[in-house]
């Protein structure tokens, strides 16, 4: 018996050492099996777009990753021989291939139905040259015999640098934009004039600080640009992209006249005003629009506005806080917000604090006067006035169109004189940013012709005295 069983056992164990030696042959044989490829002439491969299109990129400085995808389209494997740059080692791109970079790859297998990602970046030797420049490249895709390629194209831009730099008494006025990496500061005593027509572009995180005294002063023609440095299309009104405009505590006489701020947290914060007799800033002409925060944030300052537009803000369009003297004429609040859910009104205007020991502070305004103004948005009430009682808060809106909560009283004329409540001003096309007047608009000829003698040029530059009234808000209807 047990010489049987020791025989069975050798058998049984014979026979499974051939299934194993004979399953491990097979698939040796398989696996040395040449792999099949798609080597037709006719095969293409396709591409999620056949040119990568770079805006505006600063010299030195780089820019975003650009993103498309390789596809075989075929039931079969196809070998790429080689994926290259024209340009070579001397071009300016950079690309990478599913996690390998180079500006050259070969012998890249693309299975049946998938894709490759690649993605590209550029960065432009600086050139000193005041006008953009084109710079082109191509991708080449080399395979059976024949070879595709993927046009590259940037704009380039040389800059001015700005890295962290304190600024004394300068003027600006070079034909190439200024980059502020690190954010700046002008400083204390000191003049930063801007001459019509300058750029700034910040990066992400950076800010103007202006301890001193920033004097932008711009034309019709030529306003002068503070926005981020993200110029592709698909960031044109994006907010958050830089941190903004901090005029610091002791700043005085500064003036912003024709500018355009946008895309920032807080487009210009105003600390406590210095002693002057003249307002902390003077603001006109101008647009402020696209902050995830606030539009203006005001902390017991003075502030002259006109002929503005100060729109489309997470938080606040204009906050006057903790006390100060504040004049807005023939100005245009409007906030349309749509990034998330708004719970804060348009204005507000506040006399009170709490400080870090949560101990209450009592600021006065002096004075707070909406003239000619439209102060309207998406929320049910777009005006706040946050009053400690015992504390002067003087206020007034007269001739502005206003939407309020249906318990916000506007009977009292102290306050309030000749003001149009909850009626649609019906701006043309507000989730585009187009706040001029529809000819059906019930703020066409309701100003106060006062005001319009003082500011008879509307933002367009359009004569608002020319007919029976002038409109409310920033803008002029005249009908043709």
């Amino acid at each position: 018996m047990l010489i049987r069983a020791t025989k069975y056992l050798t058998n049984t164990m014979s026979k499974h050492l051939y299934y194993l030696i004979f399953s491990l042959t097979f698939t040796l044989f398989l696996s040395c099996e040449k792999e099949e490829f798609n080597t037709s002439a006719n095969a293409y491969l396709t591409f999620s777009q056949d040119t990568i299109l770079f805006d505006t990129v600063f010299t030195s400085i780089g820019s975003s990753t650009q993103r498309f995808t390789v596809k075989n389209p075929y039931n079969k494997n196809l070998k790429i021989n080689s994926v290259y740059l024209a340009g070579g080692e001397n071009s300016p791109y950079r690309i990478n291939i599913d996690g390998f970079p180079g500006t050259r790859l070969e012998n890249i297998e693309l299975r049946e139905k998938d894709s490759l990602y690649v993605f590209v970046e550029v960065t432009i030797d600086p050139l000193n040259e005041d006008l953009p420049m084109v710079v082109k490249d191509s991708m080449v895709f080399q395979f059976n015999g024949k070879q595709q390629d993927i046009d590259l194209i940037s704009y380039g831009q040389d800059i001015n640098l700005i890295n962290g730099e304190i600024i004394g008494t300068e003027i600006w006025n070079s034909p190439k934009p200024y980059l502020i990496y690190n954010s700046m500061l002008v400083d204390t005593n000191s003049t930063l004039t801007l001459e019509a027509g300058t750029q700034l572009f910040f990066h992400k995180g950076s800010r103007l600080y202006v301890a001193g005294t920033i004097v932008a002063n711009g034309t019709f023609e030529l306003p002068i640009i503070f926005q981020g440095d993200r110029l592709e299309n698909d960031y044109e009104d994006i907010p958050g992209q830089w941190d903004g405009i901090w005029l610091m505590a002791g700043s005085q006489d500064n003036v912003f006249n024709f500018t355009e701020i946008k895309n920032a947290i807080i487009g210009i914060q105003v600390d406590t005003l210095a002693n002057t007799t003249n307002p902390t800033l003077l603001l006109s002409n101008s647009r402020i629009e696209n902050m995830t925060s606030a539009g203006i944030y005001a902390q017991g300052s003075t502030i002259e506005a006109y002929n503005n537009v100060i729109a489309n803000c997470g938080q606040y369009a204009v906050a006057l806080t903790i006390g100060g003297s504040y004049e807005f004429y023939h100005c245009t609040i409007g906030n349309y917000w749509g990034y998330s859910t708004r719970t804060t009104p348009s204005v507000i205007l506040n006399n009170y604090y709490f400080d870090i020991n949560n101990n209450l502070q009592r600021r006065p305004i002096d004075k707070a006067l909406f003239g000619n103004c439209i102060i309207y948005g998406n929320k049910e009430s777009e005006v706040v006035i946050d009053k400690y009682e015992d504390v002067d808060l003087h206020y007034k809106f007269d001739y502005t169109l206003m939407k309020v909560d249906k318990d916000f009283s506007t009977s009292d004329p102290t306050n309030f004189e000749n003001v149009i409540v909850n009626y649609d001003p019906k701006f043309i096309d507000p989730y585009n940013a187009d706040y001029e007047l529809d000819t059906l608009s019930i703020a066409k000829d309701k100003g106060k012709k006062e005001y319009g003698a003082m500011f008879p040029y509307d933002l367009n530059h359009e004569n608002r005295t020319l007919d029976l009234a002038p409109d409310l808000g920033a803008f002029e209807r005249l009908e043709k």
